[in-house]
């Protein structure tokens, strides 16, 4: 068993009661310290690395060694502005965000071999980006900024792995052109978007002109059907007036039956004025004495039409041949006033 010093036991227990107490806090306190979740601590001896020690309740030889720092195991994020020229020459500040943390079996290589490894990553980053935008024109870069993003997780990747550091993703967050540049965009969206609506606009109004175009003829075409059933009509209820006339008066023709179908008519006509009281017709002064002048007007009308087509066809409207019939000669009508 090996013996106290008799100088060490006077300080413990002896008239240095005081100082001896206080060496062993200091005994206590400097054996123990405690890591907290997701960090490590790198324990160094008078100056040379020794260990890494992870999170909870660690022992180390007090006033030999010492705990040199402290490293977060935690994903950290660096947001790096960088601003370049695309291939149109249009300058943009591109915005990435790196996210790494510091791999746990190379906590040593982490805390010694960088000293700033935020710089580090930085440099990098802009190294990547402009080695990659100035490649693409200014629509490319919105387009493909993923693969921007890819080129600077890959090349970090390779990079940082040598110094402790994992890369878990980079991200183009934002990208974002000069001022003017913007607003030029703006407005050749801003026309094409007019463009398209105008377009839109002219292609409805030619559907609707279209449409109506085909309404109306299709509705012309129905009034032309119309009015034909209805001259139709009016020729079958013609001829078969003008038969049943020439069957109850023997030896009338067709003009002359005509003639009374379109006077009786007239009187018709004349009877159905009079009888309504809004009107805004106006009359011609006439008398019936003026009627014998128009049934000759018509007769000499239908027998110049007849000679034109046929003129052995004007002898059998008198009766003689070659003379011009009688006024009124048939169904008692006559020229006088």
């Amino acid at each position: 068993m090996m013996e106290t010093s008799p100088v060490l036991f006077w300080v413990l227990v002896g008239g240095g009661g005081g100082v001896g107490l206080i060496l062993l806090l200091v005994m206590i306190f400097g054996t123990f310290f405690t890591v907290k979740q997701q960090t490590a601590a790198v324990v160094q001896r008078f100056g040379k690395f020794v260990k890494v020690s992870g999170a909870g309740l660690n022992l180390k030889i007090p006033i030999i060694d010492s705990v040199a720092g402290r490293v977060s195991l935690r994903v950290q994020q660096l947001t790096v502005p960088v601003e370049t020229k695309t291939k149109d020459n249009v300058f943009v500040n591109v915005k990435v965000a790196v996210q790494y943390f510091v791999l746990p079996e190379k906590v040593k290589d982490a805390f010694y071999k960088l000293s700033k490894p935020d710089a580090q990553i930085e440099s990098y980053v802009f190294d990547v980006v402009r080695a990659c935008v100035p490649k693409m024109k200014l629509d490319d870069v919105f387009e493909k900024k993923d693969d921007v993003a890819d080129a600077v997780k890959t090349e970090l990747s390779e990079t940082m792995d040598d110094y402790g550091y994992g890369i878990v993703k980079a991200l183009v967050t934002d990208i974002d052109p000069d001022a003017k540049v913007k607003d030029a965009m703006n407005e050749i969206n801003e026309q094409q978007r007019l463009r398209v609506a105008a377009e839109e606009k002219g292609e409805a109004e030619r559907i609707l002109k279209v449409k109506a175009a085909q309404a109306e003829a299709e509705s012309k075409k129905l009034q032309g059907e119309g009015i034909a059933e209805q001259r139709k009509a009016i020729i079958d209820g013609l001829r078969a007036s003008m038969n049943d006339l020439r069957e109850a008066m023997d030896g009338a023709t067709a003009n002359e039956a005509m003639l009374l179908i379109l006077l009786t008519q007239y009187f018709d006509m004349l009877n159905k004025l009079g009888e309504e009281s809004n009107l805004n017709t106006i009359m011609l002064p006439h008398s019936p004495s003026g009627m014998s002048t128009l049934m000759d007007q018509l007769r000499n009308v239908l027998i110049s039409s007849q000679q034109v087509s046929s003129p052995e066809a004007v002898t059998g409207l008198g009766g003689n041949s070659g003379q011009k019939p009688a006024k009124g000669d048939q169904f008692g009508l006559t020229s006088g006033g």
